[in-house]
Formats: C-alpha cells, structure tokens, sequence
C-alpha cells in the first residue's frame, strides 16, 4: 500500500477537508485519510495510481504539492474512539445551539448586532457539526444536498446579518447596552473555553475532531471581538465597535457558507 504525504497550501478550516474527502470518495483504491489542518498537511494511503490522485487533488486550486511518497504495511483499521469521539461531537453540537439562543435573543434585546453575528457564527457552527453528524455512511449525492442546503441557509444568515448592519448604520441608532455585550459574550466564552478544553483533552487525530478544534478556537476568538467590542462601546458610547465586530463576524459567516456550497458542487 502507498502512503502518500501532500502539503495543501489553502487547507485552513474544515470546509476545505470536506471538500477533500467529498472529492476522493469515489475512488475506491482511497484506503485512508489523515488530515492535519493547521500543518496544511494530508496523508493519503491507496493502492492506486498515484498520478489519478494527484489530478483529483489538483483539481481543487487548493495549492497542493505532493512532498512524499513511501510503501508501507501499515494495517487500516477504524478508530477504537469512534463512538467516543461522536458523543463528544455531540456536546460540543448542544453548547453551540443553546448558546446560539441566548445570544440571539439578548442581541436583538441588547440591540448589538456583535452578540446576534457570534450567535449565528455559533449556529453556522452547529450546523456543520450537525452535518457531519448526520451524513455519516451516506451516499455521496446525500451528502453534497446537505451541504448544499446548510450552505445556503448559512449564506442567508450572513446576508440578513449585513443587511441589517448596513440598516442600523444608515439609521445612526444608539449605543447598544453594553453590559449585556460583555455579560452574556463572557458566558459564551466559558462554553467555548469548556470545549475547547474537552476536544484538546480528547487528543484525538481523526480528522472530524480537529476541525471540530479547529471551529471552537475561532469561536472563542469571536467572544473576545464582541467583549472588546462591548468595552469600546462604553468608553466611546457609540455603536460603531459593535457594528464592525458584527460585519467582520458576518463576512467570516459567510466565508464559510461559500465555502460549504462549493464542496456540494
């Protein structure tokens, strides 16, 4: 069996993995994947010709080089961890819808448009997990509709998102309240920080688990825009802090959701 190493110059987010495995599932002679996003690296074993998949990977623009090429009599099996790892995905899944929730409606009561963009960064989130979740053993035209479809609707939360930013800017609306900003961000960031905490000390190498890292990292990255954000607010009582957080979390929301659509093609 071949084990080939590649380096993916634009693999940086779990979108692109997908977009990999989705490409690859076809070929039969693909034994097994193992990614290491933040490396922007792929171990690819095969008992297959080696250029058919170079091409395929090629196809994708994502900046791939082929670094290594060795024999092995490595053993392919699945991970003992699995139902383990799922249960876990699954926590981390739970924490991102309910605090999806509380972010949303005390957004919308707060009046800042930081909490409702890292509420939706924390729905587009879980419907990735959701995704992944579901589609498990799959056909693969099941697989590219789910992801079509989660790729639109998180498309249409980002629109309705900046929309509303261009909106509340015309409008020269008021200072949203800024205790709530930072109050309900802080518990935000203790969830994120919790799974953050529960995926690192799972240490697992399967690929859907560090992109699962990989996505409560950003998140807790959002918290702290929107606290800073909060703490802008009241020193400057002005809802520009608030509406700049809120555009570059929506941008990044929709970043993600052409990057989802793009796989299911």
């Amino acid at each position: 069996m071949k084990k080939e190493t590649f380096r993916i110059v634009k693999m940086d987010c779990p979108s692109e993995e997908q977009l990999i495995r989705m490409k690859l599932e076809p070929y039969a002679e693909v034994k097994k994947l193992e990614f290491d996003i933040p490396n922007r690296m792929l171990v690819i074993y095969h008992d297959g010709q080696t250029d058919n998949i170079v091409q395929a990977i090629s196809g994708l623009n994502l900046g791939s080089s082929l670094e290594k090429s060795e024999i092995t009599n490595e053993t392919i099996s699945k991970s003992d961890d699995e139902i383990s790892d799922k249960k876990l995905l699954w926590i981390v899944f739970a924490i991102n819808v309910g605090f999806f929730v509380i972010e949303i409606i005390t957004g919308f009561i707060a009046d800042s448009m930081g909490l409702v963009a890292d509420s939706l960064d924390m729905l587009a989130d879980a419907i990735v997990y959701g995704m992944s979740l579901m589609v498990v053993g799959s056909t693969i035209a099941k697989k590219k509709r789910i992801a079509k479809l989660s790729g639109f609707f998180q498309l249409a939360l980002a629109v309705f998102g900046l929309f509303e930013v261009v909106r509340r800017f015309l409008g020269l609306e008021g200072a949203p309240d800024f205790l709530t900003m930072v109050l309900v961000s802080v518990f935000a960031l203790v969830g994120n920080a919790a799974s953050l905490y529960l995926l690192q000390k799972k240490k697992s190498k399967e690929a859907h688990m560090e992109a699962s890292y990989i996505f409560t990292s950003n998140d807790v990255i959002a918290n702290i825009g929107v606290i800073v954000a909060g703490i802008v607010v009241y020193f400057t009582q002005s809802a520009y802090p608030d509406l700049i957080i809120g555009t570059i979390v929506f941008l990044l929301v929709a970043r993600g959701a052409f990057r989802i659509l793009k796989l299911s093609k």
